[in-house]
């Protein structure tokens, strides 16, 4: 019998699984090196926004890199700690002796990457079936990752997740390794797979062709199970699919489950960037300057009466100041009075008109937006024009 508290619960939304490979993809960006102290900042600050798992690094490397693992695997951290390892059982042996409970291993799939390694599929499922197995016995979670999954076969790509599951893989990581995917062709990727067998689904996107946090959201969409992201979209090329622009979408659509804490984004943004010597861009999507900027006179009018108007979200929401009304060649009199306002000038509807007209002209031949400084000169120089001196 149904009750009336059962009918009016809301239904479940699916958990979001959500990877954060900073540590190991990130720092692969070119030039990009973290010392162990910013490693360990990072990773503590990755748990406080409340991901899932973080993919510390690559064991094989070298052993100040085991080092830094270590480091990290004993700190206790509410998360799941995995590292990464090729094909071959000593990049495992590696990631075991680094302290990490789990170990993604990474086959190549498409037929460039099997003829450049000059391996084929059979080559693959040995090792998928001899590393497997052995790597289960070692680490509490074991996956496994198709690299250049969306430029491989599809029917090879089918074989590789039966072949994972039936040797015992806690889950498949669906690689978009050069950027090449789309929305659509990930929707119809995994509609493939899914109508077979499966292990959990990942998907890994990279951003050549500026859509790594859209596939990434489209494949949370399409029925993946978990997604790998990186703070910033740090990473190889253009990048990941961006941490920060992944989390606000979720939290804006209300479609998925998560632990993250928006709140936490700019300060670990910050942090990221700081470390790894790659500045923000201003119109960088949540945490770049100009996210929470505006200048055009109809934007700042409406701003003034709700902060939602034209923004999608809050900018506390992601842990940033209040938004900014630059005043420049776009403004209109609601900026202009709101600014004079603020500094403890009052205007008449008349006055802003009058005074737009010259921060529009100074705006224009300065060619930016005006400073506090220029603005206070602007409405000086009007008072003196308004009642010159005898």
């Amino acid at each position: 019998m149904t009750t009336t508290s059962s009918r009016h619960e809301s239904p479940r939304v699916p958990q979001a699984w959500i990877i954060d490979t900073t540590l190991r993809d990130g720092e692969q960006a070119p030039g990009v090196v973290f010392t162990p102290a910013e490693k360990t900042r990072i990773a503590l600050m990755l748990a406080d926004t409340g991901v899932d798992e973080l993919e510390i690094g690559y064991p094989a490397i070298s052993e100040d890199e085991c080092r830094a693992i270590r480091a990290i695997t004993r700190l206790g951290l509410p998360l799941r700690l995995t590292s990464w390892a090729r094909a071959v059982w000593q990049d495992i042996e590696h990631a075991a002796s680094s302290g990490s409970e789990g170990v993604h291993i990474s086959f190549p799939l498409s037929n460039l990457y099997m003829e450049l390694m000059g391996k084929n599929y059979q080559w693959v499922r040995e090792q998928l079936h001899e590393l497997v197995p052995r790597a289960r016995r070692i680490f509490d979670f074991v996956s496994v990752g198709a690299q250049d999954a969306t430029r491989a076969d599809r029917e090879l790509l089918l074989a590789f997740f039966r072949d994972a599951s039936s040797c015992g893989a806690q889950r498949v990581r669906i690689a978009d390794t050069v950027g090449i995917a789309t929305p659509g062709s990930i929707t119809a990727l995994l509609d493939t797979i899914r109508s077979t067998d499966h292990p959990p689904i990942e998907f890994h996107a990279h951003n050549d062709l500026g859509m790594a946090t859209a596939n990434a959201y489209t494949a949370l969409e399409a029925g993946c199970d978990a997604v790998s992201v990186s703070v910033t979209g740090l990473g190889e090329r253009a990048g990941n699919a961006a941490l920060e622009e992944l989390a606000v979408a979720l939290k804006l659509s209300g479609k998925f489950a998560t632990r993250l804490d928006t709140t936490c984004l700019a300060a670990l943004c910050e942090t990221v960037s700081n470390a790894s010597g790659r500045a923000v861009q201003e119109q960088k999507p949540v945490i770049g300057k100009s996210a929470f900027q505006h200048e055009s006179g109809i934007h700042c009018a409406a701003l003034l009466k709700h902060p939602l108007s034209y923004q999608p979200f809050l900018p506390e929401q992601v842990g940033r100041n209040d938004s900014e009304l630059v005043i420049g060649k776009h403004s209109g009199s609601a900026s202009i009075h709101h600014f004079y306002n603020s500094h403890g000038i009052s205007l008449s509807k008349e006055e802003s008109g009058k005074l737009l007209s010259a921060v529009r002209k100074t705006a224009g031949e300065k060619k930016r937006a005006l400073t506090e400084c220029e603005l206070k000169t602007i409405y000086r120089s009007y008072c003196e024009t308004r009642n010159p001196l005898p």
